[in-house]
């Protein structure tokens, strides 16, 4: 059995239910960390881009150009084929497959304003090399936003071991395993809900920031193989020691999810960074837990 998770295969059963909803809710998302107004006139660098949902939001939020590739053919006819119900022939946005971890690729590429990779570089099966890859097609000025599983030690590992075994298994296995999964993920998520005097159905619809209903998210989670993770410091070494600034970034709070960061490549010698807070803080209010 593979042990490569195919990606497109879920997003393709997705690409149904995105609404005008979700996608002004991915619009919302991109701006809460990037800014009010931070995609308009500027060049977009989608990498992995699943849906194509992001892009697409990039676009309808003012992007100049957007690029959106994948390693996984599924996922790249599914942002053409949402491309073709929202944005036909539009020329600003193109489509391809495409490796982050092939350098030729990446440089071919060229430089972007804002290069978006959430929640993918982690299953490439070289996180650090993808990073840097990553890394290397923001322009001067630019903008890096990238989301990294949160690195929990032991209870990482075990997950690993259990994307691992899931990959192997054949189908009907597969499918049990994320029944099980959607009882217990779905079971906890009801709780909250009722203790915080929610809809506790509101989330299975997938009105998240991600767009996926809670089984869709089941069955990306448990299949989400390789699986790597970092702890936020390590992210935060990463980006120091390429000159990169952070911006702003939000981590998941110690949980299973993922850290989100958004770096600035200053644009040269003697470029004034951005206005920080006391003790380093972005005076965004970055550090949202």
């Amino acid at each position: 059995m593979a042990e490569r998770f195919a990606f497109g295969e879920n997003w393709r059963r997705f690409l149904s239910s995105i609404t005008g909803e979700r996608i002004a809710e991915a619009e919302r998302s991109l701006e809460a960390m990037l800014g009010a107004g931070a995609l308009r006139g500027h060049s977009f660098l989608d990498i992995g881009c699943g849906s194509g949902l992001f892009s697409l939001a990039a676009l309808r939020r003012g992007a100049s150009r957007a690029h959106a590739f994948d390693f996984d053919p599924q996922s790249v006819a599914c942002t053409r084929e949402l491309k073709r119900l929202h944005l036909p022939g539009d020329d600003r946005w193109t489509i391809e497959t495409g490796d982050v971890l092939d350098r030729n690729y990446v440089e071919r590429l060229g430089r972007w304003d804002i290069v978006y990779a959430w929640g993918v570089l982690h299953h490439t099966g070289d996180l650090w090399t993808a990073m840097d890859r990553a890394a290397s097609a923001v322009a001067e000025g630019g903008r890096f936003f990238v989301a990294v599983y949160n690195d929990q030690g032991l209870r990482s590992r075990i997950w690993r071991r259990i994307k691992r075994l899931y990959n192997r298994m054949p189908r009907p296995v597969q499918g049990a395993m994320a029944a099980a999964g959607f009882v217990v993920f779905g079971g906890g998520l009801i709780a909250k809900a009722l203790v915080t005097a929610r809809n506790p159905f509101a989330r299975f619809s997938g009105r998240g920031r991600r767009g996926m209903s809670v089984y869709r998210n089941v069955v990306d989670w448990l299949g989400g193989y390789p699986f790597e993770v970092a702890r936020p410091d390590t992210v935060l070494g990463f980006g120091r020691d390429r000159g990169l600034k952070l911006l702003e970034m939000k981590t998941c709070g110690g949980s299973l999810g993922c850290n989100e960061f958004v770096f600035v490549k200053p644009q040269g010698p003697g470029v004034t960074p951005p206005r920080r807070g006391a003790a380093g803080i972005p005076a965004s209010g970055g550090w949202r837990g």
